[in-house]
């Protein structure tokens, strides 16, 4: 498999296993689990998706997205969901002193008045390093990053998870708690 088809394979686990299992007729349990087996035959109906393949995706997507329970039998994406009720199991963490946020010009005036809303998403999504904060920004353009207080903000009663891939989770981010200077 080459890169282009790990890419359009990974996308397509994102879209089933983030915002649209519908798509396949796929169930999700409470936790976002899918059936490995389930979703590798219901698959079928759109994209052709082997055991193989399905490893070579969870091993090698960057952003670590996806991973599996402890025998391999299920599989779920480790944050990101648009679907509503999906309980990822994330016990509150204390952050630390400060988190980053990348973005895009086009979107800086509605972070100064509203500050980092989780939109469809289930929590806004920050980064430990400001690196990861960058090639997040860029997959929209020239990347503008917000530093944001997590500590300060964890003191004032603002609850924070860290997924399994080291994403950090909070249900918002007011405009007080973000350095808008690049």
């Amino acid at each position: 498999m080459n890169e282009k088809q790990i890419k359009i394979k990974s996308k397509f686990l994102s879209l089933i296993l983030r915002h649209n299992p519908q798509i396949i007729q796929l169930e999700l349990d409470k936790n976002g689990w899918a059936n490995v087996e389930e979703l590798l035959q219901k698959s079928k109906r759109k994209i052709n998706l082997t055991i193989d393949e399905l490893e070579i995706v969870v091993k090698t997507n960057n952003k670590k997205r996806f991973a599996y329970n402890e025998d391999k039998t299920k599989i779920r994406a480790n944050q990101g969901h648009s679907l509503k009720n999906i309980d990822l199991e994330l016990k509150a963490i204390k952050p630390p002193p400060f988190l980053y946020h990348g973005t895009v010009a086009k979107f800086m005036q509605s972070i100064k008045a509203n500050g980092l809303q989780k939109m469809n998403r289930q929590q806004v999504h920050l980064s430990h390093e400001r690196e990861t904060a960058i090639n997040v920004g860029s997959r929209r353009g020239k990347p503008v990053i917000l530093s944001i207080r997590a500590l300060e903000m964890h003191h004032a009663g603002l609850i924070f998870y860290r997924s399994k891939n080291g994403v950090w989770l909070t249900d918002n981010v007011p405009t007080k708690y973000i350095d808008f200077k690049n």
